[in-house]
């Protein structure tokens, strides 16, 4: 079954960002990234002026599809934390709620344990906004189509 599209308004924008943020700050890390599972970054935070993000975004959705991968043949329902450890820099992935990638990209000013605690409580904040993201779309009326838009709508949206 084919997973609903993820439709997020400003409000939800919002409240990921500041989990995003918090979680950057909490466990001391340099880079976090919510990811979905296409590889499309959904909010950054940390040092990412010299970090080709969106490369990395993309690599991460492709890791995790491969650990999927390996999961299956090993009979697990698949791995929700990994790990990787750097001569500079060090990484956790979290999969939340199956459906994004929380990634915290982090080096020896904090620890392991730290980062992994913070993220962890992170996904468990991202997984509730999700879940109300869910609700909403869910409710009557809620059109992921956007009918009522016509011709003229769109012409006027994109006119100088």
């Amino acid at each position: 079954m084919a997973e609903q599209q993820l439709v997020m308004y400003e409000e939800e924008f919002v409240q990921i960002q500041a989990v995003v943020d918090r979680l950057l700050r909490d466990a001391m890390a340099k880079v976090v990234m919510l990811v979905d599972m296409n590889g499309q970054l959904i909010a950054q935070s940390g040092e990412t002026d010299h970090l080709d993000v969106v490369g990395l975004a993309v690599l991460t959705a492709g890791n995790v599809a491969a650990t999927g991968g390996i999961a299956r043949i090993l009979r697990e329902n698949g791995f929700a934390i990994q790990f990787h450890e750097g001569e500079k820099a060090n990484i956790y992935t979290f999969l939340v709620s199956n459906r994004l990638i929380l990634e915290v990209v982090f080096d020896a000013r904090t620890s392991p344990g730290l980062v992994r605690l913070r993220l962890k409580k992170a996904g468990e904040a991202l997984a509730v906004i999700l879940e109300a993201l869910s609700r909403k779309q869910n409710q009557p009326g809620f059109d992921l189509h956007f009918e009522g838009i016509t011709d003229e709508d769109i012409d006027n949206l994109f006119n100088d």
